[in-house]
């Protein structure tokens, strides 16, 4: 049997948000490959297309609460589910450059980064942990980023997106601490995927050294491992592709 997760359910059901961007989409080949995944609900602002019946595209659109309460609405009537990683991030776009200094700093910037980064993330929280399941293990994971580590911050520079990633860090903190008062089974993840050979990290990898750059396949293949080794006394922390922990 090709498991995938074994310290979870026999038959997974799992949602993807972001599941347009490569590492999203990277989970969603792994995921759907495995004999333990029942279904996959791929959730993105485009809805995609998949030949796979273990495929369910949706859409959603973190920047509009409505939206993620209509995919949670949606997605309730199903069932419960197993795991929940929201693979969605913002760093540059046709409109925003990562701040070299504090001169570069634009509001727009900043309420762009938030939304996409912080905001949207926490309302899929709030929307989407009641579709977790209670009686066994089952995780809400977001994707973060060591630049949001304070304390690992030693370059200084992009300011909207260090500090919405740090921010996501500590809305990943405190939902742990929420749900721990609830539930035994439930946990809150933050992951840091490494830095991954995709749109996103496109414009800054020629400063990467080649064995740090990572393929979306390679690095959705270690965080599924660190969510599957995860149990409860991890909930709530900001652990690295490799497992080990990030501080905070």
């Amino acid at each position: 049997m090709n498991y995938i997760l074994p310290s979870m359910n026999d038959k997974l059901r799992v949602i993807i948000i972001g599941a347009s961007g490569g590492i999203g989409r990277a989970f969603i080949e792994l995921l759907k490959n495995s004999t333990q995944v029942e279904v996959v609900y791929a959730l993105s602002r485009n809805i995609g297309h998949s030949e796979s019946k273990k495929i369910i595209n949706m859409k959603i659109d973190l920047s509009c609460e409505k939206s993620i309460q209509t995919a949670a609405a949606e997605l309730i009537t199903t069932g419960s589910f197993d795991l929940c990683i929201i693979a969605t991030g913002l760093l540059q776009n046709e409109k925003i450059n990562p701040e070299k200094n504090i001169k570069s700093l634009k509001q727009s910037s900043f309420l762009k980064s938030f939304t996409i980064n912080t905001i949207g993330p926490a309302l899929v929280a709030k929307y989407f942990i009641p579709l977790l399941r209670k009686d066994k293990k089952s995780v809400l994971a977001a994707l973060s980023a060591r630049v949001g580590s304070i304390s690992d911050n030693y370059i200084g520079g992009w300011y909207a997106y260090r500090a919405s990633k740090a921010a996501l860090n500590m809305i990943i903190k405190c939902l742990a601490i929420e749900l721990l008062r609830k539930s035994k089974t439930q946990i809150i993840l933050g992951l840091h995927p490494g830095t991954v050979d995709t749109n996103l990290s496109k414009p800054f990898q020629k400063n990467v050294p080649r064995e740090k750059l990572f393929s979306a396949d390679y690095s959705a293949r270690k965080l599924l491992k660190v969510i599957n080794n995860a149990t409860v006394n991890e909930s709530g922390l900001f652990l690295a592709w490799d497992g080990s922990v990030i501080s905070f």
